[in-house]
């Protein structure tokens, strides 16, 4: 099995700590293969970059040329999922709503510690429309860029740790999701501090994308997430694969898109 997870920035050191927390979860016999952008915002910290790092994230997964079971889409809070649902064939597991799900199953309320006190609203605003904010306590900013807390790891755990505890004393969480990609591996620390359950988005959508697959489901291609209709596209700046695989699909529905197009050429 072949998973595909890409980071929703292009700064490769985050893409290797997402990888290496990756595969420590991942069954014998799984590839991940980490993706990194062509283009995008170095870090995503507001809805502008989640929006070009949407484009970007699509851009470079549509044009990976070689067959994949499942893509994971490695941004807390980010837009772009139900885009990547609508090209791919194949699960698309986003890394806020597994981890949502999963602290749904092991406590009552759950509460999400992130960076920027700017992305609260952000992930608030994904976690309502993927209908998982009822059982929110609460989204707390620790206070840290992106790549703050890639820069100093110790001193990222520290604020991700001391806002998880008042997450659990002042909020009613039973569960704490670390609320960004970029804080992959710092679970088992924030686990000690707080004594709850602590959930990091990548280790809990690898192996929902893993069961997916071995169960054979993969997303509904009826009504919300059918493939893009095939039409012409002025001034496509980005890899044509994603275009031309619509226009593949929409004539012959039955035959699977190709990973990836030379031209940009729809009816």
């Amino acid at each position: 099995m072949r998973i595909l997870l890409v980071n929703v920035n292009t700064t490769d050191s985050v893409t290797e700590v997402i990888a290496a927390q990756a595969r420590a979860v991942a069954a014998p016999g799984t590839e991940i293969v980490p993706l990194t952008p062509f283009f995008g915002p170095e870090s995503v910290e507001g809805n502008f970059e989640s929006y070009l790092s949407a484009v970007a994230v699509m851009d470079r997964v549509i044009s990976f040329d070689e067959p994949y079971d499942a893509v994971v889409q490695a941004g807390f809070g980010e837009h772009g999922r139900e885009g990547l649902q609508e090209l791919c064939d194949v699960p698309v597991i986003d890394i806020t709503e597994a981890a949502a799900h999963l602290a749904c199953l092991v406590g009552r309320r759950y509460s999400v510690v992130t960076s920027l006190d700017r992305t609260v609203p952000q992930i608030q605003d994904r976690l309502t429309l993927a209908r998982l904010d009822g059982r929110c306590a609460s989204v707390r900013s620790s206070g840290l860029g992106v790549l703050d807390i890639e820069r100093d790891r110790a001193a990222a755990t520290a604020a991700i740790a001391a806002q998880a505890r008042a997450a659990v004393e002042e909020d009613g969480a039973e569960v704490v999701c670390l609320g960004c990609a970029g804080m992959a591996g710092l679970d088992e620390a924030v686990r000690a501090a707080t004594d709850v359950p602590v959930i990091d988005g990548v280790t809990a959508a690898v192996p929902l994308a893993e069961s997916l697959v071995r169960l054979g489901l993969t997303t509904s291609k009826v009504r919300t997430y059918a493939r893009p209709r095939p039409k012409a596209v002025t001034g496509w700046p980005l890899h044509a694969g994603a275009v031309a695989a619509a226009s593949t699909a929409a004539a012959a529905p039955s035959a699977p898109p190709p990973r990836r197009g030379t031209a940009l050429e729809l009816p």
